[in-house]
């Protein structure tokens, strides 16, 4: 009998130390579980405060934008890239002339006069090597603008000129001449029929902004394309 009696003391003993500690661990886990549920309310509220200020600093540069007047820093670059404003910067004055010779016996006399093709080949190479901006004889050249030959005359933006002509270029003015004047390019070509060239460089060269009309009359804004 006493043998059963201490039989069932030890177990109940055991059954005690087991319920404490599974009562201990059930009670640890439960805490751990809450300090990382706190830890993660921190984490998002700081990110959340975050987020506010950076919200409320975008509102108030908004407001400042508004704020200015219509000539806005936006609006001038948009100008500015339009051609709308005259300019002036270190770059390259070009200026062709017709050429002195007479044609020889079989030969086009054309060939010894400047044609827009020309012009062309000299604004797109000045174009490759860096122009930010360019003018013809006073006229500015933006993405709408034509070269063309009128007869004796060339006609840029509609406006007609005879030779000399002289196109100025500002970009890094190194650049610009070497563009005109490398091996095998456009200078050579020309004085190869006599065509009078010559580049000058400058810390100043002025173009004058762009005159012309900018309203356009069939094209109008694609909606559905811009979604």
């Amino acid at each position: 009998m006493n043998g059963i009696r201490q039989g069932k003391w030890s177990i109940a003993c055991v059954c005690l130390v087991l319920g404490f500690m599974l009562a201990v661990q059930f009670r640890t886990t439960e805490d751990m579980r809450a300090s990382v549920s706190y830890q993660r309310i921190e984490e998002l509220t700081d990110r959340l405060l975050s987020i506010e200020k950076d919200r409320d600093a975008l509102k108030n540069e908004l407001q400042e934008l508004k704020a200015q007047p219509g000539s806005s820093a936006g609006d001038e670059n948009l100008k500015l890239q339009a051609g709308l404003v005259p300019l002036v910067g270190e770059g390259v004055v070009v200026t062709l002339d017709d050429s002195n010779a007479n044609a020889k016996a079989g030969e086009n006399p054309n060939l010894y006069i400047i044609h827009d093709d020309d012009i062309l080949r000299v604004i797109n190479e000045l174009r490759a090597a860096g122009a930010e901006a360019i003018s013809v004889n006073g006229q500015r050249l933006t993405g709408t603008s034509e070269i063309r030959c009128a007869g004796p005359t060339l006609s840029v933006n509609n406006v007609r000129s005879s030779a000399p002509f002289e196109i100025c270029a500002i970009g890094e003015k190194k650049s610009l001449e070497n563009a005109i004047k490398m091996r095998g390019g456009v200078e050579e070509t020309l004085k190869v029929w006599g065509i009078k060239l010559t580049v000058e460089t400058s810390d100043a060269v002025h173009i004058p902004a762009y005159t012309g009309t900018l309203n356009l009359k069939y094209a109008v804004k694609d909606e559905e394309g811009a979604k």
